[in-house]
């Protein structure tokens, strides 16, 4: 069974640190682009960041630029989302997501596979 799972998410206070797990199951990632979206209730998912095959990193929102980073390690078959300076307005579920190419996309149309979500709080 193919599948995406998500990890790490929680309650952090604003200016905490979370790092969030993408582990996949039942197919390898390393030919293929990882994405990180988020989404609040009454909301479209956004795109956070994207990894390529090759390890080339897409941000799709500058509210996160400098702030978040995205990592793969495929000997663990595993992407990371490094997320710092936590603000109220990044409480969201995250997803992680897989496109069966190499490269990144902002539209979640053209991602396979999701996982099932995690929830970040950032919330004193």
């Amino acid at each position: 069974q193919l599948q995406l799972v998500e990890s790490g998410g929680g309650l952090v206070q604003p200016g905490g640190s979370l790092r969030l797990s993408c582990a996949a199951s039942g197919f390898t990632l390393d030919f293929y682009a990882i994405g990180w979206f988020r989404q609040v209730p009454g909301k479209e998912r956004e795109g956070v960041l994207c990894i390529s095959s090759t390890g080339g990193t897409t941000n799709y929102a500058d509210s996160m630029k400098g702030r978040f980073t995205i990592s793969r390690d495929n000997a663990k078959n595993t992407v990371y989302l490094q997320m710092n300076s936590l603000k109220p307005e990044d409480t969201a579920v995250y997803y992680c997501a897989a496109r069966l190419v190499g490269w990144c996309s902002e539209y979640t149309t053209s991602y396979t596979y999701w996982g099932q979500g995690t929830q970040v709080t950032v919330s004193s």
